[in-house]
C-alpha cells in the first residue's frame, strides 16, 4: 500500500462521467496523465495544490501524485490521456477545443497528447487558504514544525490538523511524507546524484529512511528505479 493515500488507482484513459457531489477520497495513481475537462466541473485537491476546474481546463498528473476530487451539483465529464515520458509540462492550463481531443483521442490517445501539449495556454490558478498555504510549507520545508507553522498563522494545532485533513483528505505529516517520497522518486530517476545525498537533501534521517518511504510509495527500491 503506498504511503501517500488509502487507494492506490490506475488512471482510467479516455471519456469519463463523474456523478453529481460525487467525492473521490485522496487515491494515487502510478502512471502520468492529463485530465481535460469537458463538461461540469469539481475541485481536486492534490500534491501541488487545490484548484477548482471547468470546460477547457487541463491538469497534468506525474507518477505517484496523490489527490482527492469533489465534483459540482452537475457532475463532470472528462478526457484521460496518457503523458508520454519524455514531456516536461506545466500542472495546470487551457485548450480553446477540447472536443477536437476528444475526436482525436477515439483514434489515438497519444496523437490527442501531443495535440493537447502543443495547444495548452499554461495558466496558474490555485486556492490561497490557509491549508493552501500549509501544503506549500510541507512542499518546500521537510523540517517545517506544525506547532509553530499554526502559532505563526493564529490557529490551534488541532484546528490545523482537521482543517488540513478536511480540505486535502490527509493529515498533515501524510501530506508532508507523500510528497517528500515522490521528490525523492523524481530526482532518483531523474539524476546521477548518490542516493545518501537525496536522503540528506530531502530531511530523511539517513538513506534507509528514504528507501522505505520511497519503496511504501512506488513497490520498488530506489536502486532499481534508476533502471526501470
Amino acid at each position: 500500500m503506498p504511503a501517500c493515500c488509502n487507494t492506490f488507482a490506475q488512471a482510467p484513459l479516455g471519456r469519463q462521467h463523474h456523478g453529481a457531489n460525487q467525492r473521490l477520497a485522496r487515491h494515487c495513481h502510478d502512471s502520468a496523465f492529463a485530465t481535460v475537462v469537458l463538461e461540469g466541473g469539481y475541485l481536486e485537491a492534490g500534491d501541488e495544490g487545490r484548484r477548482t476546474v471547468g470546460p477547457g481546463d487541463v491538469l497534468v498528473h506525474h507518477a505517484y501524485e496523490s489527490h482527492l476530487d469533489c465534483f459540482s451539483r452537475r457532475g463532470a465529464q472528462v478526457l484521460i490521456l496518457p503523458i508520454a515520458s519524455d514531456f516536461a509540462v506545466p500542472l495546470f492550463g487551457r485548450v480553446c477545443d477540447p472536443d477536437a481531443l476528444v475526436r482525436l483521442a477515439h483514434h489515438s490517445p497519444r496523437d490527442a497528447w501531443f495535440a493537447l501539449a502543443a495547444d495548452m495556454q499554461v495558466c496558474e490558478q490555485r486556492h490561497l487558504d490557509w491549508p493552501d498555504l500549509l501544503a506549500e510549507g510541507l512542499r518546500n520545508d521537510p523540517g517545517l514544525s506544525l506547532q509553530h507553522w499554526a502559532d505563526a498563522h493564529g490557529l490551534r494545532p488541532e484546528t490545523v490538523s482537521r482543517g488540513f485533513q478536511l480540505a486535502y483528505g490527509s493529515s498533515p505529516k501524510a501530506f508532508r511524507a507523500a510528497v517528500r517520497a515522490r521528490a525523492a522518486f523524481t530526482r532518483i530517476r531523474e539524476s546521477r546524484q548518490p542516493l545518501a545525498d537525496i536522503a540528506a537533501t530531502l530531511g530523511y534521517a539517513d538513506q534507509a529512511h528514504m528507501t522505505r518511504s520511497v519503496k511504501a510509495l512506488t513497490g520498488h527500491m530506489p536502486r532499481t528505479l534508476r533502471v526501470l
